[in-house]
């Protein structure tokens, strides 16, 4: 068996993605090698229409000029590749640094810190009618459950608690009017 410098030379050309090559008997006296090129590390989906080289040849032309005629047609193919990863990550960056995307990130703060100050004051409000003694103002200031889902048991539980002060129960009424009768 002869050696031959074959790996040595698919390690100079220098290429960083994987090549896969596919090797099959096409006649009596030829073959085909199939080599399809590929990367992980691109996020491109456009990676996946580069179709595979194809060699036909005898094993004497493709022990003699397999390497050459790979050669440009990888080389090209991994530069390829790498600039779709490189053009990707370019785009995200630009995403990341524009000022549309900027100016939403900037409109979503500055709608939560808007809706957050609502939620504060209205609370606010309602402490100062509680305070008061003003209960059905305070239930009536308390922010809606809807506008403020991530505050619903806070809401709720004041809610209760303003509700048995303006409208206490039918049974503490009754019983608070049998106590007051039998005072007299």
């Amino acid at each position: 068996m002869e050696t031959t410098n074959f790996f040595r030379q698919i390690a100079q050309m220098d290429i960083n993605s994987k090549l896969m090559l596919t090797i099959a008997k096409a006649t009596e006296s030829t073959i085909i090698v199939s080599i399809l090129i590929e990367n992980e590390n691109c996020s491109d989906k456009a990676k996946n229409i580069i179709p595979p080289f194809n060699l036909t040849g005898t094993p004497e032309e493709l022990d003699n000029e397999f390497i050459q005629r790979i050669k440009k047609p990888m080389q090209t193919a991994d530069s390829l590749i790498s600039n779709m990863e490189s053009f990707m990550q370019q785009l995200e960056h630009a995403k990341a640094s524009s000022g549309m995307e900027k100016g939403k990130n900037d409109k979503h703060k500055k709608e939560g810190d808007s809706k957050s100050r609502k939620y504060t004051e209205a609370m606010q409000k309602a402490d100062a009618y509680e305070a008061e003694g003003k209960f059905k103002e305070a239930w009536s200031a308390l922010p809606k459950i809807s506008d403020y889902p991530e505050h619903t048991e806070k809401i709720r539980s004041k809610q209760e608690v303003y509700e048995r002060e303006f409208a206490p129960s039918l049974f503490n009424s009754a019983q608070e009017t049998e106590e007051e009768e039998i005072q007299e």
